[in-house]
């Protein structure tokens, strides 16, 4: 299984999207500051998580949530600001 996901930063509310084959050890490496564009904004919650059969449909549905109307949309669910 494949997984599109969505983190917030609690240190200064951020959105994060990415896509991943283990959330949770995905999770782990950017709370442990070992994702360079994540670093800086440890700790992250996990806010959302969809599974996909295939990690191609995984990441298309990443690039989708990261598309300009899509981030506009998250934005205004989770009243933040939204770093990709």
């Amino acid at each position: 299984m494949y997984y599109t996901y969505i983190l917030r930063s609690l240190k200064n509310n951020d959105l994060y999207i990415g896509s991943t084959a283990d959330v949770n050890k995905r999770l782990a490496l950017h709370n442990s500051e070992k994702v360079r564009s994540t670093k800086a904004y440890s700790p992250w919650q996990l806010l959302q998580c969809e599974e996909f059969s295939l990690r191609a449909d995984a990441v298309r549905h990443e690039r989708f949530l990261k598309s300009h109307q899509q981030k506009e949309i998250l934005k205004r669910r989770y009243g933040q600001v939204a770093k990709w």
